[in-house]
């Protein structure tokens, strides 16, 4: 996989572990939304939105895992929030999961209701 980070200073600069943008090449793995579900109980893991944000990513990275990729490898994610003002607190486990030097293009939106009424849903593109 090739993978390079795009940088301009004309253009705001990331205000979270995201980068302006990735160019890549490669075998592309799309990554369906996941919300924060166990896969052992089906049950829904947490109760706020740092646990389930959490939760969301290890489901991520099971599935890249099955794909032959890692975190390191996605290129881009989007983040659904149920609320903005939870922002901050995913953000903090986000930044956990990915390095700030090398973290994918990102984009973050607040939305009336996800699957059942978690806080939070992630999907992703992962290059390998």
């Amino acid at each position: 996989m090739s993978r390079e980070i795009i940088r301009t200073d004309r253009a705001p600069a990331p205000v979270g572990p995201y980068n302006q943008a990735i160019a890549a090449t490669g075998r592309f793995i799309f990554v369906a939304g996941q919300i924060p579900l166990s896969s052992t109980t089906g049950e829904i893991v947490g109760t706020d939105v740092a646990a389930q944000t959490e939760q969301a990513i290890a489901n991520l990275k099971a599935i890249l895992e099955a794909g032959g990729a890692t975190l390191s490898d996605v290129a881009k994610t989007t983040v659904f929030l149920k609320d903005m003002n939870d922002f901050a607190a995913m953000n903090a486990v986000y930044a956990s999961h990915f390095e700030d030097a090398i973290a994918p293009a990102r984009a973050c939106v607040e939305v009336a209701r996800l699957p059942k009424d978690v806080l939070v849903e992630i999907e992703c593109i992962a290059v390998v």
